[in-house]
């Protein structure tokens, strides 16, 4: 199941029309999907300040936007089957988003095999649109208890038995696993959840039969076009983008960054993936204070498998000091 819907088995809506509203707000979260991945790109050629794009106002930026991608599945999954799943439909586009997560998975293996993406939104939207099945004919309030549920797993349920790299795409591991875009079940299912949950009480309302009659002007169009092709503006917006800057940067290289000022926040939105803030704040230090001290920070993006043995060993041993305070300030 992919981001695009039809609302031909709406039972209050039009026969063979389509809610362009729900067309709408794809496009915009698609825009919005590409001004974030924009800014990435300019941040991985040096335009910007390192780790800009895993902090703050950006980090929210972007859980908002997956957030707003898998509720549509939710509503497009309901749309679609709500009454009766149409099987052929529902394996041709479930084959589809397939397919895409597998080949986003071999590019980015091969281009980035440090942050791969293993289990990334396409993933999670193919698995999702699966196990949402069970959930059409259920009460909306119920289906919306258990998107609160899946929500709320990983503040209550992280386990060190998920963290085997078999178990990854389950999202309840102690320690979060590195990749560029990482979207497992828990939490992610909940928003897929309380998309049907939404759409379902809408449905019964009588309010996605209004909806269904709304007509916009003529500057909806670009936004309904873009909505309505989702997964192919997904699968070609970034290679152009990351084009462009690639060129950007062969014309007019970004400036030279501080090293200093640039490892911080660099090395605090990598180790953010798998620990907590205090921890990562204290072994960042440990780290830039180990490399300047060893002169060795220009190093630090050096290939050869002895540099990687050496920082591997610098890592380790911050890892263990790091733990260490904390616990004894703990106590």
């Amino acid at each position: 199941m992919s981001l695009q819907t039809t609302s031909e088995a709406v039972r209050d809506a039009p026969k063979h029309s389509r809610i362009v509203a729900i067309d709408i707000l794809r496009g915009i979260a698609l825009i919005a999907m590409a001004s974030y991945h924009f800014t990435w790109d300019l941040e991985n050629f040096g335009y910007t300040a390192p780790g800009l794009t895993a902090f703050g106002w950006w980090k929210l930026y972007a859980r908002c936007i997956a957030s707003t991608f898998l509720f549509l599945v939710g509503v497009s999954l309901f749309l679609a089957h709500g009454r009766q799943v149409r099987w052929p439909s529902f394996w041709k586009r479930f084959a589809m988003v397939a397919a895409a997560a597998i080949a986003i998975s071999a590019v980015t293996y091969i281009a980035t095999p440090g942050g791969f993406i293993f289990f990334g939104i396409l993933h999670e939207i193919a698995l999702a649109s699966l196990l949402g099945l069970a959930f059409l004919r259920l009460p909306a309030l119920l289906t919306a208890i258990a998107a609160a549920a899946v929500i709320a797993a990983p503040y209550f349920f992280r386990s060190e038995f998920f963290d085997h790299p078999a178990l990854w795409w389950v999202g309840l591991s102690a320690t979060n696993p590195r990749s560029n875009d990482y979207v497992p079940l828990f939490p992610w299912f909940g928003a897929v959840l309380a998309g049907i949950a939404v759409v379902k009480l809408a449905s019964a309302s009588g309010l996605l039969a209004r909806l269904g009659t709304w007509m916009p002007g003529r500057w909806s169009n670009p936004l309904v076009l873009i909505g309505r092709h989702s997964l192919a503006f997904y699968l070609i917006h970034q290679p152009v983008l990351f084009g462009s800057v690639w060129l950007l940067s062969q014309v007019m290289p970004a400036p030279p960054q501080d090293k200093d000022a640039g490892f911080l926040p660099a090395c605090q939105a990598q180790c953010e993936q798998q620990r907590d803030t205090t921890f990562c704040s204290s072994y960042c230090g440990c780290m830039l204070d180990t490399l300047k001290g060893e002169g060795s920070l220009d190093k630090l993006y050096d290939q050869t498998e002895i540099w990687k043995s050496h920082l591997a060993d610098l890592a380790s041993t911050c890892t263990a000091a790091t733990e260490s305070k904390m616990e004894g300030g703990q106590q």
